[in-house]
């Protein structure tokens, strides 16, 4: 066994505990959600446990409003602590807000906190919604085929990249605002590697510094297509939730109608290799331009605090360092929130 896959030192609850200190969690899914997708944690639950924690921050992922509403509210119940931890939101353009949609995105750089991100769709791109569905007599049917609402109300609204030439009105402008407030990453969202790759590309034309490609196009793109977009510049996001044993259960309803329920039938089960496929790729990849976080939230899994620290151990079980795990869960998304360093805190680590 080569040295670069020998277990670290000094692993440990304390270690894998103490490495959260200063942290940061990019996704967190606390509530308020629809009736039938429940939440853990209320946002004031999910930062408390987080500063309880020693974390420095976390930002809201909310698939229905901008998140920096709720990062203003919960910034106010906490000020107190405002010294040591803060939140953050943004946008996931949706059809709830008519998808590819300007007018949404310019509202939110100016709502609660501002907007930290956007992100071009979660359930809302045409990439997942079209291979959302159900089983039917056996064989798999897509939603759009099934509803003929469905194709109107939603997939008709959902967000798609063009893969060549002009971007057009709506997409020209998003990406002009984004460029315009530097502050601001752009996160891929779920949309396909094709046209994640294609976002790269126009984020490079417009100006856009901050990219961050979202663990849905992660785990379903090459090792080439990784190493592009990373020597673009790009962080790679993971999430423990895209490679927990809860993957092929529709944990996240989008939807109001529960004939759309089920939103994971039809889909891969689970990436291939589980988190050791992560622990693999960081190290091709190199943990400089990787980022760990939870997307945990909803009540099949534990608190998104222990979802961090749940990953945290699983690397350093699977033989990254603990210097390597500091730079994707604190001095990456410092880079990426655009938040001055924090010193290293006092380790445990042996």
């Amino acid at each position: 066994m080569s040295a670069d896959h020998l277990l670290p030192p000094g692993r440990s609850y304390e270690l894998s505990r103490d490495l959260l200190k200063g942290a940061i969690d990019i996704h967190v899914h606390a509530g308020p959600h629809i009736f039938s997708s429940p939440r853990r944690v209320d946002p004031v639950e999910a930062a408390q446990e987080a500063l309880d924690a020693g974390m420095r921050a976390i930002v809201y992922m909310d698939v229905f409003e901008m998140s920096n509403g709720t990062s203003w509210i919960v910034n106010r119940v906490m000020r107190d602590s405002a010294d040591r931890f803060e939140t953050f939101g943004g946008l996931i353009m949706n059809t709830t807000y008519g998808g590819m949609n300007p007018r949404a995105v310019k509202t939110a750089l100016h709502y609660g906190t501002g907007a930290k991100y956007i992100s071009f769709g979660a359930h809302s791109t045409y990439f997942q919604a079209a291979r959302e569905g159900h089983i039917v007599d056996g064989e798999f049917v897509p939603l759009s085929e099934l509803y003929p609402s469905f194709k109107t109300e939603e997939l008709d609204r959902c967000i798609r990249i063009p893969l060549e030439g002009n971007p057009g009105p709506e997409l020209d402008e998003i990406l002009r605002l984004i460029a315009d407030h530097p502050h601001v990453y752009l996160n891929t969202g779920h949309v396909s590697v094709e046209e994640a790759i294609r976002l790269i590309e126009l984020s490079m034309e417009y100006g856009i510094n901050k990219v961050l490609v979202a663990s849905s196009v992660t785990k379903i793109a090459t090792m080439d297509q990784l190493r592009w977009m990373a020597d673009q510049g790009a962080f790679i996001e993971y999430t423990l939730a895209a490679y927990t044993h809860t993957t092929p259960i529709p944990k996240t309803h989008y939807y109001v109608e529960r004939e759309y329920m089920s939103i994971d039938e039809g889909m891969d089960a689970a990436p291939d290799g589980g988190v050791k496929k992560v622990s693999e790729q960081i190290r091709a990849l190199g943990a400089k331009h990787c980022i760990l976080c939870s997307d945990f939230g909803v009540y099949t899994l534990p608190t998104p605090v222990e979802g961090m620290r749940a990953f945290v151990a699983c690397m350093l079980d699977l033989g990254i360092s603990a210097d390597d795990i500091r730079t994707m869960i604190k001095t990456n998304p410092e880079r990426l929130l655009g938040l001055d360093p924090l010193p290293e805190p006092a380790s445990e680590e042996a």
